[in-house]
């Protein structure tokens, strides 16, 4: 039997109808065109087809060597699926069975041709940034790097209070704030939880570090937008723990002196379009934005 000279790598949203019969649409074009299929093992079993699922310890080879990995499901999806690429230069393709669906490039009933265009390489690149963050405890020891595409969140553990975190940009003392939460992201992050705690929408191909605090007690409740050469440190000051989420995964709990560093990732995430829509398209159709004429 001969291996098939192209492959996808499936990722599939693990509770919507929708989503599974849109994979159903992309296994069905695979079987006709003589692609390759896998997944992870629990989208196979659940899907019913045990025998394209691969073992967690295989799965970042078997990724590293697919033509395309297919997301189907809506922004969270493509996250955990930017992840899985995050170590290789393997495109991803989302197909939208969500609500908003800012990453994902086509709906449901576009598959076949859109994975027609990705056969005759009728598409475009965008490479979007990705952040990295590693805690420093206080006691000298590390954990991470985490890489993200989204946001890293530094937010208070304890309901009722505020977590006290001091902030550091290249080393230098910024501020301290007494606040719900401190955003790190990335210009795609700016339409997720950034953008809910009102931080600025940023073109998601821009390069730059969002910093956004949430419900802050200060004077100073600014987001900013910084360099993407710009290390930002984020310290536990007191002994309100908090906890650091990456993309949305909880990753660690942070105690008094224990510090997050955050700074632009050597890897980056690389999103198939096919140049259909604009990002200001994108932000008109998701909000409902009319132009009056």
């Amino acid at each position: 039997m001969n291996t098939p000279t192209h492959s996808v790598f499936l990722v599939v949203h693990p509770e919507r109808a929708v989503a599974a019969a849109a994979a159903a649409s992309v296994l069905a074009w695979c079987e006709q065109h003589g692609w390759g299929v896998n997944m992870t093992a629990s989208d196979a079993e659940r899907l019913d087809y045990p025998d394209l699922g691969v073992s967690t310890g295989t799965v970042d080879e078997v990724v590293a060597r697919a033509t395309v990995v297919v997301s189907v499901g809506g922004d969270g999806t493509m996250l955990f699926a930017s992840r899985l690429t995050a170590d290789h230069r393997v495109p991803v393709l989302g197909i939208n069975t969500g609500r908003l669906g800012y990453l994902t490039e086509v709906e449901p009933d576009q598959i076949d041709s859109a994975l027609d265009d990705v056969a005759a390489g009728r598409y475009e690149i965008e490479d979007r940034m990705r952040i990295e963050l590693r805690v420093e405890r206080a006691d000298g020891t590390t954990e991470g790097p985490w890489s993200a595409l989204n946001e890293g969140v530094v937010e208070k553990l304890s309901q009722g209070h505020t977590v006290h975190l001091a902030v550091d940009f290249h080393g230098n003392r910024f501020n301290t704030y007494s606040t719900d939460a401190l955003i790190v992201a990335t210009p795609t992050g700016s339409t997720a939880y950034s953008m809910s705690a009102r931080g600025p929408i940023v073109e998601p191909t821009h390069r730059a570090i969002l910093f956004t605090p949430v419900s802050p007690h200060t004077l100073f409740d600014r987001s900013l937008v910084l360099d993407p050469t710009t290390e930002v440190r984020i310290t536990v000051d007191g002994d309100r723990q908090a906890i650091l989420s990456v993309d949305g995964w909880a990753r660690t709990q942070l105690g008094e002196g224990d510090s997050i560093v955050a700074c632009t990732s050597s890897q980056s995430t690389h999103l198939i379009s096919f140049g259909a829509r604009t990002f200001h398209q994108v932000l008109t159709s998701k909000f409902g934005l009319v132009k009056e004429r």
